[in-house]
């Protein structure tokens, strides 16, 4: 799917009708954007996913009648070409795994400014997967603990991964770290946007389509280590 030529369709699940309606308003602003169902409980999700069949389901994790976790599971095993976006306050390890391992393709906390969401949302609906940089640094960790990770997180490719400068290199260091693109540009006193123009040289070398991708692929090859 090519950012901004597709509608794409959007089902919210949070219990909160409250953050339901926020999150809506911010949403259909963009032009792409089409709200089609809200659902108050994962019960409800699970069957908007099938009746609608939405690009994305917008998921909450904690919600009465059925977890954000089952329904996840329920709706990857049932309507697989449905995409969940996991939107919640929660980044406990627990919730972060249970969900990735269910099948969600992405998860963002709700701290995330509307604009990361948009391109969240946008990212998952063209089938890559979309994750908060502090999961990123969870997810990174988990790999390099031997205990190995969700498959949607676990694919192999044959990149090519010459030709990353020593600035690249750092990027991709601070990334593993969890760090945002502002919190990376503070660190090494340079633009937000000259970081974002890093990430898409380091992605076009390495021939991948995410952060956590590119750092997967560091560090498989000893590039670099969680600990930067």
């Amino acid at each position: 799917m090519e950012i901004g030529t597709q509608e794409i369709r959007l089902v919210l699940a949070d219990d909160h009708a409250v953050v339901r309606s926020g999150t809506r308003e911010l949403l259909e602003q963009q032009p792409d954007l089409k709200i089609v169902g809200e659902a108050s409980d994962g019960e409800e999700a699970v069957r908007l996913a099938g009746e609608l069949q939405p690009d994305v389901v917008v998921m909450d994790v904690r919600m009465p009648k059925m977890t954000g976790v089952e329904a996840t599971r329920k709706i990857k095993a049932t309507y697989p070409n449905v995409r969940v976006l996991v939107l919640t306050a929660h980044d406990d390890d627990e919730y972060v795994f249970a969900l990735l391992q269910a099948g969600a393709n992405g998860y963002l906390l709700k701290t995330a400014e509307i604009e990361e969401l948009v391109r969240a949302i946008r990212t998952v609906a063209a089938g890559q997967s979309a994750l908060a940089p502090e999961v990123t640094g969870k997810v990174v960790a988990q790999f390099t603990s031997g205990k190995g990770l969700p498959e949607m997180l676990a694919q192999s490719h044959q990149d090519n991964y010459d030709g990353l400068t020593e600035r690249e290199l750092d990027i991709l260091k601070l990334v593993g770290r969890g760090l945002s693109n502002k919190q990376i540009g503070k660190e090494l006193f340079i633009s937000d946007r000259t970081v974002q123009a890093h990430l898409s040289n380091i992605f076009s070398k390495l021939n991948v389509s995410s952060r956590t991708e590119a750092v997967m692929h560091a560090v498989r090859r000893g590039w670099i280590t969680t600990s930067g």
